[in-house]
């Protein structure tokens, strides 16, 4: 894929539904996608940080890409997180997520070890040269420790399956010297830059918060698009505190968007939101829908 948009523009990083007893909700994991889909999503990533990936197995993250797969058809992106500490794994990870039907990987620095430039280069490039589909950085030192540097980011473009990031360095004018330079296509995993980053040539976002409000977050893409930055930008600040308090107010944005989608427990060391939190929550979500039915 080389197109600026190869993975569609507005990704939902899916939440991975869980029974009361904690265990995959196939089903539910089913009907959150067709109706992120038909709320505007482009694509979807599974089994990504929001996807609860460090607890999940191999099998349930193979299990949950195929019953996703099955639920969108074969005309939306489907994007497999296969990343781990260890390389091995993480080839081993990718091939499955393939022969699932994942059209693309994302694949996150790898965590703890905190590996050289060097080594983090040839990791990403061992992941790439093992598959067949597109493979998305996932650049999130925050978590990691680790970030790709722009060198870095530079050097592994010429890889004909490293097509993408999902860029949440916090970073910009590093990401925008990336993007003047290569065509790998930028895709805001921190949505307080959603728009920013797309403003500078980025391709997208790949969101949590969209789990709850696929529209209108697509909505702030398509408003620049269209030339309209006024309706663009108060779409964006109307996002901003339900965005604040799902991202940046203590809590996960697994357990957050959980909390308002009853999609089922989070998996421990987490813990659910509490009565306090979810009722900020549901709050905002409903001042924010008030909100936008004005503009």
């Amino acid at each position: 894929m080389t197109t600026p948009h190869p993975f569609g523009r507005a990704l939902c990083a899916m939440i991975t539904p869980f029974t009361a007893t904690g265990e995959p909700d196939l089903d539910a994991a089913a009907r959150h996608a067709a109706h992120l889909v038909a709320e505007g999503c482009d694509g979807l990533v599974l089994s990504g940080t929001t996807g609860e990936s460090p607890t999940t197995t191999d099998a349930e993250k193979t299990a949950l890409v195929r019953a996703v797969r099955a639920a969108v058809g074969e005309g939306v992106p489907v994007v497999a997180g296969t990343g781990s500490a260890d390389t091995r794994h993480t080839v081993e990870q990718a091939r499955a997520a393939e022969a699932a039907g994942a059209d693309g990987i994302l694949v996150v620095t790898p965590y703890y070890s905190r590996p050289p430039q060097a080594a983090l280069e040839a990791h990403f490039r061992r992941v790439a040269d093992a598959v067949g589909v597109p493979v998305m950085l996932y650049d999130i030192p925050g978590r990691t420790g680790t970030r790709i540097e722009v060198e870095t980011m530079l050097r592994l473009a010429d890889h004909p399956r490293i097509v993408a990031v999902k860029d949440c360095a916090y970073d910009l004018l590093g990401s925008t010297k990336v993007i003047a330079r290569t065509s790998l296509a930028y895709y805001s995993g921190c949505e307080e830059l959603n728009l920013p980053l797309y403003a500078v040539g980025g391709a997208g976002f790949v969101s949590t918060v969209a789990n709850v409000v696929p529209g209108p977050l697509r909505e702030v893409l398509d408003a620049f698009d269209r030339g309209d930055m006024a309706r663009a930008a108060r779409l964006n600040h109307l996002l901003l505190p339900l965005t604040e308090l799902m991202m940046a107010a203590g809590l996960p944005g697994t357990v957050t968007a959980k909390a308002l989608l009853d999609a089922g427990p989070v998996r421990e060391p987490l813990q659910p939101a509490g009565r306090e939190a979810t009722d900020g929550l549901r709050r905002a979500y409903g001042e924010l829908l008030a909100a936008l039915g004005d503009v």
